[in-house]
């Protein structure tokens, strides 16, 4: 009897120097089966490895609990762990020595988990591992020393991760497959190693080229679950096996462009090209003045294999648009570029000053009828609005002001976009005859599209200056609101030639004697007193009587 309490009270005292022997964690469950106690966690609640795991534990299952990382020396406890299973968990960080203190470790399985890299050093503390399963995480790349640490492994799962482009050196350094190519010793002895790298969206350009041809060569000892792996991309071989794609080397960009030296008319929408040779593809990109140009503005696409064309667009060209465009490929290889030298000229630029005659043949029907709306201290507001064809599409049309003295050869170029039918002139000189000019774009101005008004003497008061701009712009208006070759009056004209104007003028416009009646531009009987000042100047020689045809009276 003594001995049985003797027995009893040894017992006693070895649960309390090591509790953890016999007693399991709360909230999970521990069992006994061929492969010695088993510890099993489904809790939901679980948020880090336990720090309390019995010692006697063999293998460890936690499953669809919400673990977030493997510390280091999480395992420290049970130096003893064969298996160890952590799937479906949410776990995203790998310390570099979680697995230290596991040396008899023969399986690890982190099946869906959140994992987008793994410390591959790690596995320095399991030279044991025999099963590795990382199937469905977000693993997108495998560094060339990846497989160095895991010489005994019999299966090896990289399946439904995000693995794009890994070298064949990854699998080259890896011991199994350096054993297997050595001719020393017979090839039965070398166990089998299942490789599982299906369903990853593989990129196959150059890059791949070395992994593909490993793929088709490969065979035992290493044998793949799934030979068919297919291509994510590039887009033309999308879908497409291995097994059916030759893939060449990588080459550095080479870039080429049709014309780089380029002339175009004003108004136009330009496009420039440039094509790149280059594998892997190259990123393209187009700086002008050492400023990279919006994306929205350019457009690269395949054209074969190892070619792609650049466009850039340049919508309705200006003269401050010209200028050296460059084109820029570069790949992991290197770079290369191409520039463009883009020369925007005036499309009337040979047009002279009293007729306009178009550089091509204006289309039918696009008249624009033009009329100063508004006239300020500073300048006139002009209007137009676009008649038959030209008014067709008016949300896409555009049109070009030429804008300058009326005696001058070259005006200035003024390019206004759709739904605008209004524009200012401003800072004019004093007592100087201009002409303003509205056309469609890609079209010299027509006859009825061009007004002439002169500015009055600058005098000291103000006041006086307004009036004056503003009779002698209202005066012109009234009599320039017909097509261009029917009468005008201009600051040059003499009184006699006032004195005449209501008459003369009003007869030839296009609505008629009705129609000038009913205007408040047709007559001079609304226009301030002392309208004459600073309009009509003497000078000796002329016709003070004479009423001249053409476009001035």
């Amino acid at each position: 009897m003594d001995l049985v309490c003797h027995i009893f009270l040894l017992l006693l005292a070895f649960h309390k120097i090591n509790p953890s022997v016999s007693s399991c964690i709360t909230g999970c469950s521990c069992s006994q089966d061929s492969f010695g106690r088993s510890l099993l966690c489904m809790s939901a609640l679980l948020r880090q490895i336990p720090a309390n795991i019995p010692q006697d534990i063999r293998k460890i299952r936690i499953e669809n609990s919400h673990l977030t990382e493997l510390p280091r020396g999480s395992f420290e406890n049970v130096s003893a762990l064969e298996y160890l299973w952590l799937n479906f968990n949410n776990i995203t960080v790998m310390h570099i020595k979680s697995l230290e203190y596991l040396p008899a470790l023969k399986e690890l399985r982190l099946q869906g988990n959140k994992l987008s890299s793994v410390p591959w050093t790690a596995f320095q503390d399991t030279p044991t591992l025999k099963i590795l399963d990382l199937k469905h995480n977000r693993l997108d790349v495998l560094p060339e020393h990846a497989l160095r640490y895991l010489p005994n492994l019999t299966y090896l799962d990289l399946s439904s991760n995000q693995l794009t482009i890994i070298s064949r050196d990854v699998f080259y350094n890896w011991p199994v497959y350096q054993r297997s190519q050595s001719t020393e010793g017979p090839l039965e002895a070398i166990s089998n190693a299942v490789l599982a790298l299906h369903d990853n969206p593989w990129i196959c350009d150059c890059r791949l080229r070395g992994f593909v041809q490993f793929i088709k060569s490969v065979g035992p000892p290493i044998i793949l679950m799934n030979s068919y792996l297919t291509c994510s991309g590039p887009k033309f071989r999308t879908g497409k096996f291995f097994h059916e794609v030759e893939l060449n080397s990588c080459t550095k960009p080479l870039t080429s462009a049709l014309d780089t030296n380029l002339t175009v008319p004003a108004g136009l929408n330009i496009t420039l090209t440039c094509f790149v040779q280059a594998s892997p593809s190259p990123a393209v990109w187009w700086t002008y003045a050492l400023k990279l140009l919006r994306a929205f503005n350019v457009s690269t696409e395949p054209i074969s294999e190892d070619t792609v064309r650049s466009e850039l667009l340049i919508p309705a060209a200006r003269p401050a648009d010209a200028g050296n465009y460059t084109c820029t490929a570069a790949n992991f290889l290197g770079n290369a570029s191409v520039a463009i030298n883009l020369r925007v000229v005036a499309p009337w630029a040979s047009t002279t000053p009293r007729g306009w005659a178009p550089a091509a043949p204006a289309e039918p029907g696009a008249h624009v009828e033009v009329r100063i709306a508004k006239q300020t201290v500073y300048g006139i507001t002009l209007e137009w609005f676009a008649a038959a064809a030209a008014a067709a599409e008016p949300g896409e049309t555009w049109y070009t002001l030429l804008v300058g003295r009326y005696d001058a050869a070259q005006k200035d170029t003024i390019y206004i976009g759709p739904g605008v039918n209004t524009y200012s002139v401003t800072d004019l000189l004093p007592a100087t005859k201009y002409e303003v000019c509205v056309a469609v774009r890609n079209q010299a101005p027509r006859k009825g599209q061009c007004v002439v008004f002169v500015t009055g003497s600058d005098v000291s008061q103000m006041e006086q200056r307004e009036k004056l701009i503003h009779i002698v712009v209202i005066v012109c208006a009234m009599v320039l609101a017909v097509p261009a070759g029917m009468y005008a009056c201009t600051a040059e004209a003499l009184p006699g030639c006032l004195a005449r104007c209501p008459s003369a003028c009003p007869r030839r416009r296009r609505g008629g004697p009705a129609q000038a009646a009913g205007s408040k531009e047709s007559t001079l009987d609304s226009l301030p007193a002392g309208s004459e000042d600073g309009l009509c100047r003497p000078d000796a020689g002329r016709d003070n009587s004479t009423l001249e045809t053409g476009e001035s009276c």
